[in-house]
């Protein structure tokens, strides 16, 4: 070869062997993660049936579960609504019982107001009494389920959308909802 050659420009030469590698590494791991949001779904299912938050099967449940409520049963849930002295908040049922019929969806709803003078976020702790009948009283829906942002002295109505599961023993006619309204934010400042 002579040595007038020209050196063909960067662009056009093939790429250096470990240039190679680095690019058949890069694109091993694209694909890998492009697999792993695969495997997510299937994770997700089981997390989801261990923990039983979003639980399809249990959501799909209670949708049959509404289908067949036992009209001939009426059952009383009373709701209460408590904030602990760390916080300044106003948090209330709206109403403060309501006669259910097992296996049909109810809405309640509850009110809450940041009177803290800042924005913060909260908590509401769910307690079903008596503690026995807590696993025949589903939510669906729910405050309680994530944190609530609050602005200062913003208001909101907040519901929690429920069924008692007609398999609910005879002997039981009265439920208590049970909710303390926690300032995330304070807790954590203390």
């Amino acid at each position: 070869m002579a040595a007038d050659a020209p050196v063909p420009p960067a662009s056009t030469r093939p790429p250096a062997p470990r240039h190679r590698r680095l690019v058949l590494q890069l694109g091993g791991i694209t694909v890998a993660a492009f697999g792993f949001g695969f495997a997510l779904v299937p994770l997700y299912d089981v997390l989801c049936s261990i923990t039983g938050y979003g639980n399809k099967k249990q959501l799909n449940e209670a949708a049959l579960v509404t289908e067949r409520p036992d009209e001939k049963r009426t059952v009383t849930v009373d709701f209460l609504a408590m904030v602990p002295s760390v916080g300044s908040w106003e948090f209330r049922p709206e109403q403060r019982s309501i006669e259910v019929h097992p296996g049909q969806l109810y809405t309640a709803m509850f009110f809450a107001k940041n009177l803290t003078g800042r924005d913060t976020v909260a908590q509401a702790v769910p307690d079903v009494a008596p503690t026995k009948v807590s696993a025949y009283f589903r939510k669906t829906e729910c405050f309680c389920f994530t944190p609530q942002h609050f602005a200062v002295g913003e208001a909101r109505d907040m519901p929690v959308r429920f069924f008692i599961d007609p398999s609910l023993p005879a002997n039981v006619d009265r439920i208590t909802l049970a909710y303390t309204f926690y300032d995330s934010t304070a807790l954590s400042a203390n």
